[in-house]
């Protein structure tokens, strides 16, 4: 009887292996549900958290820039601020868990193959739940504060949604691929965290700074973008159409990026954790 010998070696290009991700979904499924039990055991709230902590930051945000301060964002600023805070925590949340994700499973990447890059994309999707929960409760503001919704936003939410996704993913695979060979990144993180936060238009407009210069060197922050697609929903004010193709092509550089190394560090990192 003939012996079949099945090798497994390494991608050949940095294609992120849709239809190997799609064999193994059950696996995914498997990785999300795990992360979900294990970020919310022993809470009594559960997943209640992913609605609370954007709505404290919001009442915060709220007494400290708009009546103390009095910042002016053409717009109802509770929905301004929550509708930015939900999309940043579905980003910020995503980027944090994919850093640390192929480092936090060390011990099953190495003692079996499946796709490596399951193991970033598992820890997005997880934040994807929080954010469906927080998104749910975003309509329930627009009408306590009764703020006007476009019919665009059929469009508009899910662009928005897309373009934070892959920005996450982006930054999120780029890092945890770093931090497998050089752990000091995991040391960069919360400042690139921080950086990220106060370079978004969460708290504040991008449009109410007057150097004109600024503002396209704030749109290399993906993020930017999807809340300039995200919040044109709220009112009729024209989109800043460069903003968001700046924002789209750094998303663009950055899955590059991402995939490019995460693909090339691939072969070894079973071997370095």
């Amino acid at each position: 009887m003939q012996e079949t010998e099945i090798r497994i070696t390494p991608p050949k290009s940095f294609a992120p292996g849709l239809s190997e991700i799609w064999q193994n979904r059950e696996l995914l499924y498997f990785f999300v549900w795990r992360d979900v039990k294990v970020k919310y055991k022993q809470t009594y709230l559960g997943i209640l958290w992913a609605i609370l902590q954007p709505a404290l930051l919001m009442g915060i945000f709220y007494f400290v820039f708009s009546r103390t301060l009095n910042i002016s964002v053409g717009m109802n600023y509770p929905v301004f601020t929550f509708s930015g805070l939900i999309l940043w925590s579905f980003f910020s949340s995503g980027i944090t868990n994919s850093s640390e994700s192929l480092i936090n499973n060390s011990a099953i990447l190495r003692k079996i193959y499946f796709p490596r890059i399951l193991i970033p994309l598992s820890s997005l999707l997880t934040a994807i739940i929080d954010f469906v929960f927080a998104f749910i409760l975003l309509f329930i503001l627009l009408f306590v504060f009764k703020q006007t919704l476009r019919w665009e936003a059929i469009y508009l939410f899910p662009l928005a949604i897309i373009i934070t996704f892959l920005s996450s993913f982006s930054i999120g695979t780029l890092l945890s691929a770093l931090n497998v060979k050089y752990r000091d990144f995991r040391y960069l993180l919360p400042f690139l965290i921080q950086l990220l936060f106060f370079s978004s238009q969460i708290v504040y407009t991008i449009h109410s700074i007057d150097i004109a210069f600024i503002k396209p060197l704030l749109y290399i922050n993906p993020l930017n973008g999807a809340l300039e697609l995200f919040r044109s929903a709220f009112h009729s004010e024209t989109i800043y159409l460069t903003g968001v193709f700046i924002s789209c092509m750094s998303t663009l550089v950055l899955l590059t990026a991402g995939l490019f190394y995460f693909k090339k560090t691939d072969a070894y990192i079973a071997d370095l954790l």
